[in-house]
């Protein structure tokens, strides 16, 4: 066990890490998730958040400060521009998870490395060694403790992994990177309302606040301010304010005692919905491939067994079964089931809201029921099982389940399923032949010397679209 404090605990072992001493099957899945992100976020330019965003970043010139606004040539400052960047990345609910005590999505972090990495011109090899530090931190940390029974939004973590992941392509040594861990765990306790009842935009963006905190902490330290300590165990520090007097440690981390490195626990998601909804998907699917086409008046009713977590977060709430905004569709197993029996697919335009308020959905969820099944939460988080029964008027009855939907770590996407999700989001906006520049890049990204050459290749847009 490791002592001291969690700061400096944590510090040291992000500093320590090499890529050079990295396994071959962290460096891919780094690259997997990088390009994973650049995806989701470049298929989510058009979304009005993102706009809004893109907005705020146009009002701002970078100067010494400056990062690139994805899909754009434009740079902005590099906290702004990671809140634009982040946006993108987290509004489709399409990028990566890690599920835990605390579930959250650890690429939520990448845009501020990417914009560390801009800032000092750094390496392939030092951009993959700031994700691979900013997901254990991530994972580590939600292994830990769960936040949300305390009232804070996961993004909390967000913004700690974002601060040692942008302080480890900045370069910063083990004290200046607990400086940069003490200002993001001081300033950026968030309320978890953001996922409660009806939700807003701020839902696909809170993470991306989160990361931009993250690195703002990072360049404060890499610049030269202190930051408060000990952060979490002093007086007024987050164990006894924020988590009325619970501790955590974190005894291990990844490449110590033979531990392995969290990214490779981390899951793709296959579909753009809420993760614990993704085998709920497959089932789904599987059912409407048996009985073809299914109309809600054929439709006697339909069992669902589920698990706690995915019962609290995305059942419970009274506005789940009734959505009225892209983002609480999504986070509504109830609608994501319905529309999967009608639609035969699952893709962004499942979550428009012609489609959220269309009445055939809205008779078939009234025909769902939803419960706990004790056996499922067994196998949680390691898997994820949802079993659906569809009992049609006529008496056909069929039963499906899924416990480790495509993309989840224990049946993971290769290199080319991947790309498969890469195209499928980019190429609306990107002709084939200049979006293959992308993985080929990420592919090959430790062979680069500077991330301009990947920024280069996502600004195909023009500064007024």
């Amino acid at each position: 066990m490791k002592t001291g404090r969690l700061s400096r605990r944590i510090a040291e072992w992000a500093v320590s890490v090499e890529y050079t001493k990295l396994p071959p099957e962290v460096v891919e899945e780094a690259k997997k998730r990088i390009l994973d992100t650049f995806a989701v976020a470049l298929g989510a330019l058009d979304e009005e958040p993102v706009k809004i965003a893109r907005w705020i970043a146009s009002s701002t010139t970078g100067s010494r400060l400056a990062a690139t606004v994805w899909g754009y040539s434009r740079k902005s400052t590099a906290d702004h521009a990671t809140f634009a960047n982040g946006c993108a990345t987290r509004y489709f609910d399409f990028n990566d998870t890690y599920l835990s005590k605390e579930a959250l999505h650890p690429s939520d972090t990448i845009p501020a490395i990417m914009a560390a990495a801009e800032l000092v011109g750094a390496d392939g090899k030092r951009i993959i060694e700031g994700v691979v530090v900013a997901y254990e931190v991530a994972a580590r940390l939600a292994d830990a403790y769960s936040i949300r029974g305390k009232g804070w939004d996961h993004v909390v973590y967000i913004a700690i992994a974002s601060a040692v992941g942008a302080a480890k392509v900045l370069g910063l040594d083990a004290e200046w990177m607990e400086h940069a861990i003490n200002h993001a765990v001081t300033s950026n306790w968030a309320l978890r309302q953001t996922r409660a009842g009806e939700l807003s935009m701020w839902k696909g963006c809170a993470a991306a606040n989160a990361a931009r905190n993250g690195l703002f902490a990072a360049i404060l330290a890499w610049r030269g301010m202190t930051g408060p300590a000990p952060v979490f165990e002093g007086e007024f520090g987050a164990f006894r304010v924020a988590l009325n007097g619970d501790t955590f440690d974190l005894p291990v981390m990844g490449g110590e005692d033979g531990a392995t490195y969290k990214i490779l626990e981390t899951s793709i998601k296959y579909w753009p919905v809420e993760y614990h909804a993704m085998s709920a998907v497959e089932a789904a699917l599987k059912i409407r491939e048996e009985l073809g086409e299914i109309k809600p008046e054929d439709v006697d009713r339909i069992e669902v067994k589920t698990f706690d977590v995915a019962y609290k977060i995305i059942v419970k709430d009274p506005e789940k079964w009734d959505p009225k905004t892209r983002e609480t569709a999504d986070h509504s197993l109830p609608y994501i089931i319905a529309a999967a029996l009608l639609d035969g697919h699952v893709w962004l335009d499942t979550f428009k809201p012609e489609r959220y308020l269309a009445s055939d959905v809205r008779e078939l969820m009234k025909k769902m029921k939803v419960t706990v099944d004790p056996e499922h939460d067994k196998l949680y988080p390691e898997g994820i099982k949802n079993t659906i029964k569809v009992v049609l008027k006529d008496g056909r009855t069929v039963e499906e389940s899924s416990t480790y939907p495509p993309g989840h770590f224990k049946n993971p996407l290769d290199r080319k399923g991947v790309e498969d999700k890469f195209y499928k989001l980019v190429t609306e906006k990107l002709e084939r032949e200049k979006a293959a520049k992308i993985p080929e890049l990420v592919w090959n990204i430790e062979k680069l010397d500077c991330p301009e050459i990947i920024m280069r290749a996502l600004a195909f847009r023009t500064e007024g679209e």
